[in-house]
């Protein structure tokens, strides 16, 4: 019978029994099928296409993330302006009320209307510069005030 119509399993058995026969077993050695490289030529280009893919987006992902917080950021101040806009107007609102006025009037600089008798107790558990230096109630307000900027100059 011809030899290609045997499958080359059955040629190697044959060859096998033949050498072992003949005592060159021991020379005769499987041949391991050529070892593939693992990185192939497509495989090097994808890996080449993804390296510069990533360096190419990386700065402009960067920027991206950059200017997202920035823009929170700038939002925060925002929100922190408007809250701080409306309290101000709310104040304004309040100053330009006569009764408002007369009562920061006497409650800050003490004052007193025409007939009326002005009082400070000092028992030491008030608030405001009576508590900060018990002498400093028993000045005029602008004494106290001319007090404090030389306190602060000599800081």
């Amino acid at each position: 019978m011809p030899a290609d119509r045997f499958s080359t399993a059955t040629r190697l058995k044959a060859l096998g029994a033949v050498l072992v026969e003949s005592g060159a077993a021991a020379r005769v050695y499987r041949a391991r099928p050529p070892r593939r490289n693992r990185l192939t030529g497509r495989a090097a280009l994808l890996a080449l296409v993804m390296c510069s893919l990533v360096v190419a987006l990386a700065y402009p992902i960067r920027q991206y993330v950059s200017q997202r917080s920035d823009i929170a950021d700038q939002r925060r101040k925002a929100d922190n302006a408007a809250r701080t806009l409306d309290g101000l107007r709310d104040q304004k609102s309040r100053w330009q009320d006569p009764a408002y006025v007369e009562q920061q009037a006497r409650r800050h600089l003490h004052f007193v209307k025409p007939g009326e008798t002005g009082y400070i107790v000092q028992d030491g558990s008030g608030t405001g510069p009576a508590k900060k230096a018990p002498r400093a109630a028993q000045r005029p307000w602008y004494e106290n005030l001319w007090a404090d900027v030389d306190a602060a100059n000599r800081r």
